[in-house]
């Protein structure tokens, strides 16, 4: 009996897990352990890596106060739920800890995070020819989507998630459109599929599956590599990251799920921040157009885009900071005035306003 129920366990599990529904059940909801769920590619990191320079005696923040609670900078990152913090200055790690176990070693999907990436490779493809301007249409480059009238959604539509699409962004909903993006496993069907609700351009609303368009273009534009092969080779190698990494795929050899799901580590991370503080240029070499970083990082609400939403990447107020930002609380913050980095990667949010908090540490720290 014991054998019997243990078998038809195994079988329920094998079941469920080979459909969307079912691995949204069995994982539920997004953690810090999804790099281990989901198949990927590797990212593999040069043989010399950059380093920052290190104060001999790390220089942590002071206490922290939350309702009227006085608390030691530590617990306050603990309790939140933090796995990793870094403050960086004029390349100089100031600041850095880890929690629950983890170290300068551990992966932590970046989820979101992974969309400001995706707009560095769009940048960096335009600057290869790839693909001629953010305003060709998207029915360019996947034809099958014109039907749908994307013919007259651009790719800076894309980019600033202006398109009008009909998207469920819910990451509670087993039905919606987010979870068939993350858990299931025909991402390129899954875009051809996608629909509008509203005209290109006449409104903002956040939603992965613009992104994933993107990573679904850059796929066809390049004919002789992957998403992943790109990004080492344009990013990954040429700014020295210390570790490999992967890149995680809706299916096995699928296609990318650019939306989310890099796996690194926060070093690494950091790096990403520096490339876009130095405005794309990596000791000499511009990695990504520097007008590509501009772009991407200024204040612009033409076309009834937001004024906190660049390109995939998030604004902190109406100056020059910016950052890129996970679901978990994954940040990687950039204050090119202050020359000043920091990236927190998490178990969860927290109670937090993570870019309010970096903001604060940005000005005064």
């Amino acid at each position: 009996m014991k054998k019997s129920f243990i078998l038809w366990c195994t079988l329920l599990i094998l079941v469920l897990s080979s459909c969307k529904l079912g691995r949204f059940v069995i994982y539920n909801f997004a953690d810090a352990k999804d790099h281990k769920k989901f198949p990927a590619r590797s990212l593999s990191a040069p043989e010399e890596s950059f380093s920052f320079h290190r104060l001999d005696t790390m220089k942590s923040p002071r206490s922290v106060t939350v309702e009227g609670e006085e608390m030691e900078w530590s617990e306050f990152l603990e309790k939140n739920h933090t796995l990793a913090f870094m403050i960086i200055r004029n390349d100089t790690i100031l600041y850095e800890e880890y929690f629950k176990k983890y170290d300068d070693a551990s992966i932590v999907p970046s989820f979101s995070m992974a969309k400001s990436v995706v707009s560095m490779l769009v940048g960096c493809a335009i600057e290869d020819g790839l693909i001629e301007s953010v305003q060709d249409p998207v029915a360019k480059y996947i034809p099958e989507m014109a039907e749908n009238g994307f013919d007259k959604v651009t790719m800076e539509h894309v980019l600033q998630m202006t398109t009008g699409l009909d998207f469920n962004e819910s990451y509670v909903n087993p039905f919606g459109d987010a979870a068939t993006f993350y858990y299931g496993r025909n991402l390129r069907k899954s875009v051809r599929k996608l629909k509008l609700e509203a005209e290109p351009g006449s409104r903002w609303q956040y939603v992965s599956g613009d992104t994933q368009i993107l990573v679904d273009i850059l796929d066809g534009v390049l004919t002789d590599k992957t998403v992943t092969q790109y990004l080492e080779e344009k990013i990954w190698q040429p700014i020295g990251m210390e570790y490999d990494a992967s890149w995680s795929l809706d299916k096995k050899d699928g296609i990318e799920k650019g939306f989310c799901c890099i796996n690194a580590r926060a070093k690494d991370y950091a790096k990403l921040g520096r490339l876009y503080l130095n405005k794309g240029n990596w000791e000499g070499r511009q990695i990504v157009p520097e007008d590509w970083v501009e772009q991407s990082t200024k204040v612009d609400t033409t076309d009834n885009s937001v004024w906190f939403y660049q390109y995939q990447w998030w604004k902190e107020n109406k100056d020059n900071d910016f950052y890129a930002e996970g679901i978990l609380g994954q940040f990687v913050y950039v204050s090119p005035d202050k020359n000043f980095i920091a990236v927190r990667l998490g178990k969860k949010y927290g109670d937090v306003n993570w870019s309010g908090l970096m903001k604060k540490l940005a000005d005064k720290y």
